[in-house]
């Protein structure tokens, strides 16, 4: 599922759309490196310290789910939604994949329709939330811990940051497991 905001002509981009086509766009390229792959295919690694397409798919989405939910308020779908016991995992909120040994990314096997399932369900709770975001929101303070501190607007922006670089290395390892230079993004 591609979410993507369409404009009139006469229309501006707002801040919460911006954030959502960027968001919506990470997903598509999940969406095009994901679809055709078989779970043997998702776990492959290049080598035993490697992550895998299944890791990456399923991490930058724990990590979206984690910051976001956070940010609105809410539980993570990871938990409220079930798709923990779906993955078969522990309904940890905690657990991100953050620290992982290879065995722990080894461990990560799922198909493409469960992976994107989950991606899925995130962006959509994550446009719910976004629908009504306004610029006072994205300036919300909410991790006094950094210095500068952390508002909305740029845990928003790491999020995307980071979710961009994963989906673009689930990418390669794709086109490193089909011994070729792969353009799907």
């Amino acid at each position: 599922m591609v979410i993507r905001i369409k404009l009139e002509k006469e229309q501006h981009m707002n801040s919460s759309e911006l954030l959502a086509d960027a968001l919506g766009r990470i997903n598509g390229t999940l969406h095009r490196t994901i679809e055709p792959l078989d779970p043997e295919a998702l776990s492959f690694r290049p080598d035993e310290y490697s992550n895998s397409i299944a890791w990456l798919a399923w991490h930058l989405t724990r990590v979206h789910d984690d910051h976001v939910s956070e940010i609105a308020g809410r539980g993570q779908a990871w938990v409220e939604d079930g798709w923990a016991e779906k993955f078969g995992m522990d309904p940890d909120p905690h657990a991100q994949g953050t620290g992982d040994t290879p065995d722990d990314v080894a461990a990560i096997r799922a198909d493409g329709d469960l992976l994107l399932g989950y991606a899925d369900a995130v962006l959509a709770r994550t446009n719910e939330y976004l629908e009504n975001v306004t610029d006072e929101e994205l300036d919300r303070i909410i991790d006094t811990s950094y210095d500068p501190p952390v508002s909305v607007g740029v845990r928003l922006v790491s999020v995307i940051s980071d979710n961009t670089q994963h989906a673009g290395q689930a990418a390669y390892v794709r086109g490193l497991s089909e011994g070729r230079h792969w353009m799907g993004v």
